[in-house]
């Protein structure tokens, strides 16, 4: 199979597909078949793309019996199933909608922490930092700092500085 020559037909299919394809695997992996069919060694396109030998050959095995680029994509995969239900969704929604101190906590606001917490208490699942701040964003929650603002000087008045004739008479 390192030896593995293509039709011109062939040769062209696979290279229009290598211009199509947004895929970086299956771009690596038509890019393999191309330098095979152009007599590059296996050991050297594995060594290149910086791949197995193995898998090589199971590309070219893969697309001898098809004859469809397309068929060595990869298969879907369903990957982990997410933990963020819309169960949890309800139970944010319902926790912010109450207060804190309605719950048992002794705070007046709600924070990521204590919510962390409650929906630990709930469903017993611990959500990090991130995964409730991307769901409170979701839901149109803006989380903003308190801004402290001081109340005006009852003093301010005395602190003025004096004026320039009272100086005068102060330094004479």
């Amino acid at each position: 199979m390192s030896n593995e020559r293509f039709t011109p037909a062939q040769m062209q299919q696979l290279e229009d597909q290598l211009s199509q394809t947004d895929d970086v695997r299956l771009y690596r992996r038509i890019l393999a078949l191309l330098m095979c069919g152009r007599g590059t060694s296996v050991t050297e396109i594995a060594t290149l793309l910086q791949v197995r030998r193995q898998s090589v050959y199971n590309w070219l095995a893969s697309y001898t019996a098809s004859s469809d680029p397309a068929r060595l994509g990869d298969a879907a995969r369903s990957g982990r199933p997410p933990r963020w239900t819309s169960q949890t969704k309800a139970l944010l929604a319902d926790a912010i909608a109450t207060p804190p101190e309605q719950l048992g906590y002794l705070a007046a606001n709600w924070t990521v922490p204590l919510l962390q917490e409650q929906l630990e208490r709930a469903c017993s699942i611990r959500f990090s930092d991130d995964t409730i701040r991307r769901a409170l964003h979701r839901l149109g929650y803006v989380w903003k700092r308190y801004r402290y603002v001081l109340d005006e000087d009852p003093d301010l008045e005395k602190k003025t500085p004096h004026s320039c004739s009272t100086a005068r008479l102060a330094a004479t």
